[in-house]
């Protein structure tokens, strides 16, 4: 069993990591795989519950006694469905909506020109100071936003700047390496820290604490040795059309009323889970609830706007990358898949009895997801490994080690440094660099030429850094 779903996963994942090349949405392989996978897993139910599940089995029956009177083989699958399966759909759904609200949010504010207030004040055309200004920009931004809309947003101000292409890709890759920096140390900035923040196995204030410093150094360090390589002035030209988006007939204040809104919406959430105790994705629901109510007053009160023309929910949420939600559900649930047949779990004692190191397997997984998506890395990494409990933790015969996987341990916030920042080392690596390269039609082998090296030593200084923060924290 275990040799027919990994090579169904691997075959599945080369599928993905080729997209460009076979010109197959990876959301149709993902849902696919995580289909077939499952299927694969129920037809090998018995096993799957007496060998790996054989627990929560035994509770499943014993909440469900009506189920004794099946057959053993559909007591199996009727666990792995409404108990499992279910679970796990919920887990993942959480991150999901998570994910179509801030996606929505920030789409709102997009359609609102609410951008525009912060790029419009950027008027140097000295290279390295510019360099410089949107590097930080971008690196703050995508810890609000995500990495995806922050490198959307920096490649239309770059259009608008800077007119020579070798130039422009050059700044284009220092938006796509600080966005990713940026998003690792804030828990709503990259999809992978979300969906560890959402799980539980980070927490905000620990997680901005101990990854800001190495997130930082891994933007810095590059930045340093692109400044020293470029020189000069850069020559403006026009920003290009962005599409229809009719947002200058609406008066300034509404619209960056939308920008602080939006802004102060996507920070509140942390704090409302800190406050209430409520999961993120209701948090982030309650703040376009808040928006979509004003938006709606808004376009009511301003009726010379034409009904075409107004940028009401309902006509964002039609932009909204739906593709991308489906592949991350797909994956996600390809990955528990694996989790349930034991996969995982085998992996994770492999990985610590051969290494031991969490320095080790996180790196190897930041390297990774240079190549392949770093989603579905991250999931398995969560798969293999969970937050143990007290008892667990004075049983274990390793306690300093399995003290680094609680919440907020140096396994999960260095995991969420890796998985961010490793994906910039090549520009396929992450969202960031594949919407980059196909905005600006950059090519793999210039960024391998031009940027690969440099961000692979400033992802190393960034781990180094981490790495000293630790050992200054235990000596303290």
């Amino acid at each position: 069993m275990w040799t027919i779903l990994i090579s169904i996963f691997l075959f599945g994942y080369i599928l993905i990591a080729i997209e460009h090349v076979t010109k197959v949405n990876k959301s149709a392989i993902a849902l696919l795989l995580a289909s077939i996978l499952w299927a694969i897993v129920l037809f090998f139910a018995t096993d799957v519950t007496a060998l790996f599940n054989t627990e929560a089995f035994n509770q499943y029956l014993l909440d469900n006694p009506s189920i004794t009177q099946l057959p053993i083989d559909m007591q199996s699958v009727r666990f792995l469905v409404d108990r499992l399966l279910l679970e796990h759909l919920g887990d993942v759904s959480e991150t999901l909506f998570f994910l179509l609200g801030a996606m929505t949010v920030v789409e709102l504010i997009d359609h609102h020109g609410g951008f525009n207030f912060i790029t419009q004040h950027i008027t140097t055309r000295n290279i390295r100071i510019l360099i410089w200004i949107i590097g930080l920009l971008s690196f703050f931004l995508s810890a609000l936003l995500d990495n995806l809309t922050t490198s959307i947003v920096m490649v239309m101000l770059a259009r608008k700047i800077v007119a020579h292409k070798e130039i422009r890709w050059w700044i284009c890759g220092v938006i796509i390496l600080a966005a990713n920096a940026g998003g690792a140390w804030s828990p709503i900035g990259d999809v992978t820290t979300i969906m560890l923040w959402v799980k539980g196995d980070i927490s905000t204030l620990p997680t901005v604490s101990h990854v800001f410093l190495p997130s930082l150094t891994a933007m810095i360090v590059p930045l340093l040795f692109i400044h020293y390589r470029l020189r000069g002035v850069v020559e403006a030209q026009a920003m290009p059309d962005t599409g229809g988006r009719f947002y200058d007939q609406l008066p300034e204040r509404q619209r960056l009323l939308v920008l602080i809104l939006g802004i102060c919406g996507l920070l509140f959430v942390p704090i409302c889970k800190s406050i209430s105790g409520l999961p993120p994705f209701m948090g982030i629901l309650l703040v376009l609830g808040v928006l979509w109510v004003y938006t709606e007053i808004v376009y009511t009160k301003h009726v010379n706007i034409e009904e075409h023309k107004q940028n009401r929910v309902s006509r964002v949420l039609s932009h909204i990358d739906m593709s991308t939600i489906l592949f991350f559900l797909g994956i996600l649930l390809a990955v528990a898949a694996l989790q349930v047949s034991g996969i995982l779990d085998y992996a994770a004692t492999q990985l610590n009895d051969h290494l031991h190191n969490i320095y080790i397997i996180n790196g190897l997984i930041g390297i990774f997801s240079s190549i392949v998506d770093n989603v579905p890395l991250v999931a398995a990494a969560m798969g293999m490994y969970t937050i143990p409990t007290a008892t667990e933790l004075a049983n274990s015969t390793d306690p300093t080690f399995m003290s680094l996987f609680v919440q907020d341990g140096a396994f999960w916030q260095l995991l969420a440094y890796c998985a961010g920042v490793g994906g910039s080392i090549l520009i396929i690596g992450s969202a960031a660099g594949v919407v980059v390269m196909g905005l600006e039609k950059m090519t793999f082998n210039w960024y391998l030429k031009s940027f690969s090296l440099f961000v692979l030593i400033g992802y190393l200084a960034g781990i180094a850094v981490f790495f000293a923060q630790e050992m200054i924290l235990t000596i303290h």
